[in-house]
């Protein structure tokens, strides 16, 4: 196995146990355990416990950032419902890394670290809506929205997960039908918003 393949190996090993437990529970024998490794070679490839849970988050977030890049075809909404369908089952999947992304204090690597690999998935889903809408200056009122309803997102998604008040096409349902209204509101203050509106209509 070449290194970089047995790099990749041992990230998804992480990943997998990431899936049923935090990272901060997470150690280098677990992870060696899963790989079927020795510990010796995981700190060949990664000299310390914080440096492969980075590795692997950051390998989760690239994953994430990669289903909230939207499609070219159907309207903005149904752009949209696709995404946040793949986000939720993303959050689904790996939930106890999602807690722990957005609860930056339960996770081992520092908080500075955990924030960049949160905020390049916001940065992205921010300029990916933009970017469908055709809107290249967007207002402060319309930047706000957007970055509101993201929040939203994250928040509500977090709470689900902790109590499924509601199944996941709900939720989705919600999730879209709350950046509609959020935007409808803002065109009322905003008119620069209607563009980002009737994109959404399509």
């Amino acid at each position: 196995m070449s290194p970089e393949a047995r790099r990749r190996h041992l990230i998804e090993a992480a990943l997998s146990l990431f899936a049923r437990r935090p990272p901060s529970e997470v150690s280098i024998d677990d992870i060696a355990e899963q790989a079927d490794v020795s510990r010796a070679l995981v700190y060949r490839y990664f000299p310390s416990t914080e440096a492969i849970h980075v590795a692997a988050l950051r390998a989760a977030t690239d994953d994430l950032i990669a289903r909230f890049t939207l499609s070219r075809s159907g309207t903005l909404l149904e752009q949209l419902t696709a995404s946040v369908t793949d986000f939720v089952d993303f959050a689904s999947n790996y939930a106890p890394t999602y807690l722990a992304l957005l609860r930056t204090g339960a996770v081992v690597v520092t908080p500075s670290d955990t924030d960049a690999l949160i905020d390049a998935v916001r940065h992205h889903a921010l300029a990916e809506i933009f970017g469908r809408a055709g809107i290249t200056n967007p207002t402060p009122l319309t930047t706000i929205t957007v970055q509101t309803w993201i929040a939203v997102v994250e928040g509500s998604t977090l709470s689900w997960l902790q109590d499924k008040f509601c199944s996941r096409d709900q939720l989705v349902a919600w999730h879209t039908h709350q950046f509609v209204a959020m935007m409808t509101t803002t065109t009322a203050l905003d008119p620069a918003m209607s563009t980002m509106l009737e994109a959404v209509k399509g």
